[in-house]
């Protein structure tokens, strides 16, 4: 509410107030502020308006009088009718009960805040996981669609499991991972979020557990926990989730998979080393316990590939392999992937016909034309040594600002550097300050509850004069606060 693109006519005959009270009137009687909705306060309203205080109090006082606004002085000033039903003899609906009675559970707050900043001009965002618009490759998009194909993309809806030759294109890149998948084993989803909704709703019973790396980017979404799954933590070290806990934990809480991002976990950047990675399937394949694997980042390594895979040592079918374009080419095609056995892809692709009807055919055709052609591999190869670059630069702009202050690991690829504080600091008043000053930080609380005192650090999204500026003042606030100031 607080971006009203209005402002009262200061020339007219009409008084101020009574433009004001007008104005919020129609706002009332379009439904855009409805029944249940807390308006702005009178101090906020006077500033939107740029009238003095006295001038909304009585507005305010008119449409309260009139029936349309309530107000009391510890929950605000609400809409509680509107002017049409003033004259009906039902009530209206309280939307806001509506909202408050929906199954699905909201975001946390820090990360509706985080959602809503994102979006302000002059913010630097220090936290985002996702590409710089200057990492994005716009131009050879445009090429995409200005060249021939001798595949031609169609407006229309695709078939349940997507596009045919963007599944044959994926099934022939994927071999290069060491994954084995046929174009019948694999599912076009809008980007990884999706498929993890529809393994939520589709394969897991309400009331199941799932077993997950602590921290972990599933805390920060809320898709297992609104279909009433429970998410339990297993404590990493610096080769990955620690396995020697997995038997135990999935006896304690009857889990029925076990979530991992073993390639540069977000948020930490971990890569799972290749013993972890054997010790995780063989303990797994004895226990019959499922997994899901969400390698969205294993092509962005620097210096050396990662190992393969846990779908790539998957003789048993154990493994539910999520991949996606959202890191690597464009968060805005909305193209991921899922390869599991046909009967999973099948249901899977059930629910997502009842979902969306299925991905953009658009999407789907210039996702696979960046495979067919090559110019995928190509742009991997010059994407990777501009994000090494990055994150050397952070890395010594950590060294140079925050030693003393705070502890990291250097990733060796991914987006992130998980970044322990070292200082006493509120992370709430470090985030209210930072942002502030212009800088959005993601918490640690966002990835798990005892991670208060971490920030995820990413190099990909800011500029690079952004990132220079942005970690020399977050330094600056951080040593302010640590003096109590």
């Amino acid at each position: 509410m607080a971006s009203l693109n209005w402002k009262p006519d200061f020339s007219s005959e009409i008084p101020l107030y009574v433009q004001i009270k007008e104005f919020i009137k129609t706002k009332i009687t379009l439904g855009e502020w409805s029944v249940g909705t807390k308006i702005p306060s009178q101090r906020a309203l006077a500033i939107l308006f740029n009238v003095n205080r006295s001038t909304v109090v009585t507005a305010l006082h008119d449409l309260i009088a009139e029936g349309l606004l309530e107000g009391n002085t510890k929950g605000g000033t609400r809409v509680v009718n509107n002017s049409w039903n003033l004259l009906a003899a039902a009530p209206p609906p309280d939307w806001s009960s509506y909202v408050q009675a929906g199954t699905y559970y909201p975001n946390q707050p820090v990360i509706q805040h985080i959602n809503r900043a994102e979006f302000q001009q002059g913010i630097v965002r220090l936290g985002t996981g996702e590409l710089s618009e200057d990492l994005l490759p716009s131009e050879q998009m445009k090429s995409i669609f200005a060249g021939s194909s001798m595949n031609p993309f169609s407006l229309g809806y695709e078939e349940p499991k997507g596009n045919l030759y963007l599944r044959k294109q994926l099934a022939d890149y994927l071999q290069g991972r060491g994954v084995s998948a046929s174009p019948s084993n694999i599912l076009i989803v809008s980007g990884s979020l999706q498929a993890l909704q529809l393994i939520s709703m589709g394969l897991l019973p309400r009331g199941s557990s799932v077993l997950v790396e602590k921290p972990s980017y599933l805390y920060s979404v809320h898709v297992f926990q609104s279909n009433n799954i429970k998410l339990v933590g297993l404590p990493m070290d610096e080769q990955g989730v620690q396995t020697n806990l997995i038997s135990r934990y999935k006896e304690g809480y009857h889990a029925s998979l076990l979530y991992t991002i073993p390639t540069f976990h977000n948020p930490t950047g971990t890569l799972m080393s290749e013993a972890r990675r054997q010790e995780l399937m063989r303990i797994c394949t004895n226990e019959g316990l499922p997994i899901i694997e969400d390698d969205v980042y294993n092509e962005l390594w620097f210096d050396t590939p990662p190992p393969l895979p846990l779908k790539a040592r998957d003789p048993h079918a154990l493994v539910l392999y999520l991949g996606s374009f959202s890191k690597t080419l464009s968060p805005g095609l909305r193209i991921g992937w899922v390869v599991a056995p046909e009967p999973v892809i099948d249901r899977l692709a059930d629910i997502k016909m009842q979902s969306d009807y299925g991905s953009s055919s658009i999407s789907q055709w210039a996702a696979a034309e960046w495979l067919h052609r090559g110019l995928y591999q190509e742009h991997l190869v010059s994407l990777r040594d501009q994000l090494k670059r990055r994150r050397d630069l952070t890395v010594q702009l950590l060294t140079t600002y925050f030693t003393g202050m705070a502890a990291w690991h250097v990733p060796a690829g991914g987006f992130y550097i998980w970044v322990k504080l070292t200082v006493e600091i509120k992370m709430q008043v470090l985030f209210e300050r930072a942002l502030k000053a212009g800088i959005l930080l993601n918490p640690g609380t966002i990835y798990h509850r005892q991670t208060g005192n971490y920030l995820r650090i990413s190099y990909a999204y800011a500029k690079l004069d952004e990132l220079e500026w942005g970690m020399g003042q977050l330094a600056a606030l951080m040593r302010e606060l640590a003096d109590g100031k």
